[in-house]
């Protein structure tokens, strides 16, 4: 199985589903099972039981997760959705690099 290369924090844009073309922020990176949860995208409803912390319970409104292959990174740099790829920088680190202006992303 291939690293994932959307991290938490990184700007994404939805490329399939009910919220295609959204762009949203990472914020969770589930590796093992390829998925990403995006800032108020791919809203579900779901029911909460009434607990101390919610004493009235209800329906509340939570961000589900999406697969990584519907979510592309938006570059800093040139600010439009692209591939990643990888290579090692001067100090041996390893940097994610967009494919459409050739900056390093981190």
């Amino acid at each position: 199985m291939n690293s994932m290369k959307i991290k938490k924090g990184d700007t994404v844009v939805v490329l399939t589903g009910k919220d295609k073309g959204k762009q949203g922020e990472v914020k969770k990176s589930i590796p093992k099972a390829q998925r990403v949860v995006v800032e108020k995208v791919n809203m579900v409803k779901k029911a909460m039981r009434p607990t101390q912390a919610n004493p009235q319970g209800g329906i509340s409104s939570i961000e589900a997760p999406l697969h990584v292959s519907n979510v592309m990174l938006v570059c800093p740099e040139c600010k439009q959705p692209t591939r990643v790829s990888k290579r090692v920088n001067e100090a041996g680190k390893k940097v994610r690099v967009c494919k459409k202006c050739g900056k390093d992303i981190d």
